[in-house]
Formats: C-alpha cells, sequence, structure tokens
C-alpha cells in the first residue's frame, strides 16, 4: 500500500509484492509514479510496480480484522492519501502530517493550496487519533492542533 509515489514509499513495492503475493495499492493520481519511478540520484535501481487497488477516497482497505478508511490528502503529490483505522484511533498519514511539520510540496505534484485543505480536513479529526507518519516520531491530533488550528486561521502553511 503506498500512501504517495516517491521513491522512498514505494522502492521495495514489486519486490515485497513479488515474495508475498499482496497487491499494490495506490491513489490513481499517484499510480504513474509506481509505473515509471523517478527520483533525483536514487540510491538504488527501483522497479516499476502497478497497483492492482485504487485508494479511493472513502473507499476501505481491509487487512483480516483491519480496516482501513483512504482520505484523499493530495499536497504532498497529487494522489497522497492518509489512512484512518476508526476502531484502534490510529491514522497512516504518509507524508501528509508529521510530528510538527508537513510534507514538503515544493516537489513536483506539490501544492501549497491543497496541502493547506489536506492539514486542515485532519485537523477535524478528534484529539486522541494516533498519528503514524511516513517519516519520524509518532505524535496525536491534540499534540498537532495548536498548530493546525493557526493554519486554519492564516489559511497557509507556516513558512
Amino acid at each position: 500500500m503506498s500512501t504517495h509515489g516517491h521513491w522512498d514509499h514505494i522502492g521495495d513495492n514489486a519486490r515485497v509484492a513479488e515474495h508475498t503475493g499482496a497487491q499494490i495499492a495506490a491513489h490513481p493520481l499517484d499510480a504513474y509514479r509506481l509505473l515509471h519511478p523517478q527520483g533525483r540520484m536514487l540510491p538504488f535501481e527501483i522497479p516499476p510496480s502497478a497497483p492492482a487497488v485504487e485508494l479511493q477516497e472513502g473507499g476501505e482497505i481491509r487487512f483480516g480484522s483491519v480496516r482501513l478508511q483512504v482520505l484523499h490528502t493530495p499536497g504532498h503529490t497529487e494522489g497522497s492519501v492518509c489512512l484512518l483505522d476508526n476502531e484502534y484511533g490510529r491514522l497512516y498519514s504518509g507524508d501528509t502530517l508529521f510530528a510538527g511539520s508537513f510534507g514538503r510540496v515544493d516537489l513536483p505534484g506539490g501544492s501549497e493550496e491543497q496541502m493547506v485543505a489536506s492539514l486542515d480536513r485532519l485537523r477535524g479529526l478528534d484529539d486522541a487519533v494516533t498519528v503514524l507518519p511516513g517519516h519520524g516520531a509518532s505524535t496525536t491530533i491534540g499534540q498537532e492542533r495548536p498548530w493546525l488550528e493557526w493554519l486554519a486561521r492564516e489559511g497557509r502553511l507556516p513558512t
């Protein structure tokens, strides 16, 4: 499952799928990134991986008893998604929301306007939701709420 199509999140997709039989999942707007992996000075060759499952807004992904709701959260890339586990109060945020920060918007496919809207949407989640980002330490929506509230008031990303 790919929260977005940057090389550091898709590098082993093909190998994992080959060894486990798992299907690759991505939002349709980032599917081209998996089919044609690119990046500046990649540290290793990334084989293409074809998404078999579309991560669409409002969709649900199941792993046994685990159910994850797909939230389309563009801004870092066009097809960035977060995956919300409502039962256990966990948000797998990829590179949308980090502890004290957010994913870069200056890379191809990034958009400050879309990131502001996506972060504002995540601000609506319960304070107790644990955020498990694609990089760095975990956090909670409650811990991030002060700067997310600032973002909502200002309508722009902090500098």
